[in-house]
This record gives structure tokens, sequence and C-alpha cells, in this order.
């Protein structure tokens, strides 16, 4: 027979205390580098939707703002060849 015991409870209370510490450092090099990983994939889809921004414009918006600019440069148009007519007349007759 073994005359003492082969661990002592603060043997075991030790070793118990060693693995619990080393799990805590296994854990928290597992949680930097998930966080790590989720920050890559979050820059990485923050990029991707920052290259494909959402569509503000449409044709028939595009059209009525062509109208728009074509008759208002229409009507300057006329404006000015008026005004020409009147300073060619006014200088044929002075």
């Amino acid at each position: 027979m073994a005359k003492g015991p082969l661990i002592t409870r603060s043997e075991l209370r030790k070793r118990q205390q060693a693995q619990a510490s080393e799990s805590l450092k296994k854990q928290r090099k597992a949680e930097t580098a998930y966080r790590q990983e989720e920050k890559k994939i979050a820059s990485f889809y923050r990029k991707e939707s920052k290259k494909n921004k959402p569509i503000t414009k449409t044709r028939i918006s595009e059209r009525e703002k062509t109208t728009k600019w074509n008759s208002f440069l229409m009507k300057s148009l006329i404006i000015v060849i008026l005004m020409l007519c009147v300073v060619f007349l006014a200088i044929a007759f002075i």
C-alpha cells in the first residue's frame, strides 16, 4: 500500500488553476482573432457598399431635366437674338 496520497488537494487545486488560466488565455486569443476577422469582413463590405452606391437617377427625371434646360436655353437664345436685332436696327437708323 501507498504511504501517502499520490496527489494532494493543494497540488490538485494548483493544476486546476493552471488549466483554468490556460483555457482563459486560449479563449482570449480566440476572441481577439474573431474580432480581427470581423473587422476585416466589415471593412471589406463597407468598401463594397461604397462602390455600389444606390441609384438615385432615373430616365424620366433626366429627361425632365433636359427638357427644362432646353426650354430655358431656347428662351434665352430668342431673347439674345431679339436684343441683337434691336442693336443692329438702332445702329442702322442712327
